[in-house]
């Protein structure tokens, strides 16, 4: 049986470990599944951005579909292929009934080129590069953005994600994947799967030709459309339930494992 055509996985808590790097198993399976002529493809929440590290230990192979299926990301040029923006009409409202119903968020907006957060956001350790003059999302909620984030500094991560989705889900794709109170929203209809599907048709690619990893709740849909899917034993309960097969953590090389079954390596033998 031929391994398939495309291979879609997240990054962090599945292919990466829990520090943030790719281990050099992981990396040589990467190789091994372009050198086989498939097609490779991060599937992130993580903006463009913070794809710099990744790109050069693969040495810039494959694509990335970023901001939960927003943008797409040529990682051989470095560049901005493809985008889904949030209206900025939108964006204004989602922020108006969100700060409404829950006083205590803080927000942040991740644009193509950029972000900008409100001071209490919590900045991860990749944008503390960037230096803190940006300016605070109220100034710039005129703008189309590639996603809107909340963050709550005590609830439940379920929780808030649910109260989000009643209050909102009609004008956004809320989603969430950092195991905190931090809910990711992009354009309505905008997911990991739409974006990974587009491209898939565009290159004559089916579902049924396609194995896809994940770990959290934002990556359910993706999972849902390939035709093999595989969760990581560290993915979140909901993941864990869904998937047609559990593979090693994140930490435990779990993406190499099957990829060097399917495309040959250190564990095919």
């Amino acid at each position: 049986m031929a391994p398939p055509r495309l291979v879609a996985t997240d990054l962090d808590g599945t292919a990466l470990r829990s520090d943030g790097t790719i281990s050099a198993r992981t990396a040589a399976a990467f190789a091994a599944v372009e050198d086989s002529g498939a097609t490779l493809v991060f599937v992130t929440a993580r903006p463009p951005r913070w794809m710099t590290t990744v790109s050069h230990v693969v040495n810039h192979r494959g694509l990335a579909i970023c901001a939960n299926g927003a943008l797409l990301y040529d990682l051989h040029t470095e560049s901005i292929a493809d985008s889904h923006l949030m209206p900025s009409e939108v964006v204004a409202e989602t922020v108006a009934l969100l700060r409404a119903a829950v006083p205590s968020l803080t927000f942040s907006v991740e644009y193509e080129d950029g972000y900008a957060y409100e001071t209490g956001f919590p900045l991860g350790g990749w944008d503390l590069r960037f230096g803190d003059g940006r300016p605070p999302v109220a100034s710039v909620l005129g703008l189309p953005c590639a996603k809107l984030l909340a963050y709550h500094h005590t609830m439940d991560a379920d929780d808030l994600y649910e109260q989000v989705v009643a209050l909102v889900g009609g004008l956004v794709t809320p989603t969430h994947s950092s195991g905190r109170a931090l809910i990711e929203m992009s354009a309505l209809g905008v997911t990991k799967a739409t974006a990974l599907a587009r491209f898939a048709e565009r290159n004559g690619i089916a579902p049924g030709e396609a194995v896809a990893f994940g770990d959290m709740p934002n990556d359910l849909p993706m999972l849902a459309w390939a035709g093999t899917s595989v969760a990581v034993a560290n993915a979140h309960p909901d993941v864990l339930a869904a998937v047609d097969q559990v593979t090693a953590a994140n930490d435990d090389d779990g993406v190499a494992l099957v990829l060097e079954r399917l495309y040959g390596g250190a564990s095919a033998a």
